[in-house]
């Protein structure tokens, strides 16, 4: 601690490194270039580019708003029971005892949840990421003191889908009390999912190595559009009888980004077990943030817990996934016709909010410094920055820094 009242006890504290993308968002918004465009941050744009307030969403708002009988008590420390029975449900289609959940800030306190109990109580030291992941696994998982965290391979670069045989071979060299985290639906970043059989081989090597599974589920209903479809891998371990936790999200598929609105959802074997579970997750909330936010939650529990409301969310989940669905099949169309080097059908096999793109740093780094583009170093885009008045400007950018790298001389 420093002595001197001239200096700082935080002077010897060191800057820490930039969060890529929001680091992105901030030159992007100081950026005046007329034509830019943003497709790196993870949230849904509508065909103006603009954030878009789900139509269920604000009719909902409205009534809350309007309801006298609604305070602002706390929650339990749990949350908000409606919701959190509602989110199971609709994540595993069905109710049952062996089931529970509880309440947190987004899929990031879900995450911190499972990363703090497994660590408690399990004794668990090493946990599996895939090879790339969503850039907060890491540290959240280092943080709730997991000292051994390995990635498993799950990108295969040259042929730009699922890496399966290097991903099955890794988790079965898996040591005892393991964790892996497994991406549920519309993997972040590349867009590659497994397919069932896969998912088959994957249950299998994980009940074999005795691998402790926590789903990562933050785009039920974004992959394919049909919410149910999008469930299928959680509830195949549900049926084969996995004791696992779910890390789900509200923030996507309810464009709900800034109310923070997670579950994590507790798989045991038994009513008892799950008891106890989440006796304990509950003192965890306790020490972290006592108790979860209520707005986000009420909104959910309200859509899900109406029927009418769920189907004019449906609606609005279908408009959002073809829009993004339009979006691969239009810039791979552009990149064909303009004859963009390399082969670009994978835009249109992967599934969700993003698509890894294939793009290495030097060209992800070109795009935005020359045509003001803003991607990931990694090249992944969110294909909702996409938009009819951009999409023909950021496929030739595409195209002139593939040609470029390759020594050859396009310009737009």
């Amino acid at each position: 601690m420093a002595s001197s009242k001239s200096s700082s006890i935080f002077a010897d504290i060191q800057i820490a490194k930039p969060i890529e993308v929001f680091a992105l968002i901030a030159d992007y918004n100081k950026d005046e270039f007329k034509e830019k465009v943003n497709l790196s941050v993870g949230a849904y744009r509508d065909t103006d580019g603009k954030p878009w307030v789900l139509p269920i969403v604000r009719r909902v708002e409205a009534q809350m708003a309007s309801d006298p009988t609604l305070n602002h008590e706390y929650l339990p420390v749990a949350g908000l029971v409606d919701f959190r029975k509602a989110a199971i449900k609709l994540l595993l289609g069905e109710e049952d005892s062996r089931y529970g959940g509880v309440q947190a800030p987004g899929g990031t306190g879900t995450l911190r949840l499972a990363a703090a109990f497994t660590k408690k109580f399990f004794g668990c030291d090493t946990v599996f990421v895939s090879k790339p992941t969503w850039g907060n696994h890491k540290g959240i998982f280092s943080d709730a003191g997991f000292s051994n965290i390995v990635e498993y391979r799950y990108w295969n670069a040259e042929e730009k889908g699922l890496d399966y045989d290097g991903m099955l071979e890794d988790l079965r060299n898996a040591p005892p009390k393991s964790v892996v985290i497994l991406h549920a639906v519309a993997h972040n970043p590349t867009g590659v999912d497994p397919t069932q059989d896969q998912w088959e081989g994957i249950a299998k090597v994980c009940r074999e190595q005795d691998i402790f599974v926590v789903m990562d589920c933050a785009y039920q209903g974004f992959a394919s559009g049909n919410l149910d479809t999008d469930a299928w891998s959680c509830r195949y371990f549900k049926d084969q009888g996995f004791e696992f936790f779910i890390c789900q999200s509200f923030s996507k598929n309810f464009g709900l980004y800034n109310e923070r609105v997670g579950n994590l959802c507790v798989v045991a074997k038994d009513c008892d077990a799950k008891m106890k579970t989440l006796s304990q997750l509950e003192l965890i909330v306790r020490t972290a943030w006592s108790n979860p936010p209520n707005h986000g939650a009420r909104i959910v529990a309200t859509v899900l817990n109406s029927p009418q409301a769920y189907e004019q969310w449906k609606n609005d989940i279908h408009t959002m996934s073809q829009r993004i669905l339009l979006m691969r099949q239009q810039l791979l169309s552009k990149l064909k016709a303009i004859g963009c080097p390399g082969t670009w059908d994978h835009i249109t096999k992967q599934k969700g909010m993003f698509s890894y793109t294939g793009l290495n740093a030097q060209q992800s780094d070109m795009l935005l410094k020359k045509y003001h583009i803003y991607i990931m170093k990694s090249g992944r885009i969110n294909m909702c920055g996409l938009t009819p008045a951009n999409i023909d400007y950021v496929a030739e950018a595409i195209n002139a820094v593939v040609t470029e790298s390759k020594g050859q001389q396009c310009k737009i």
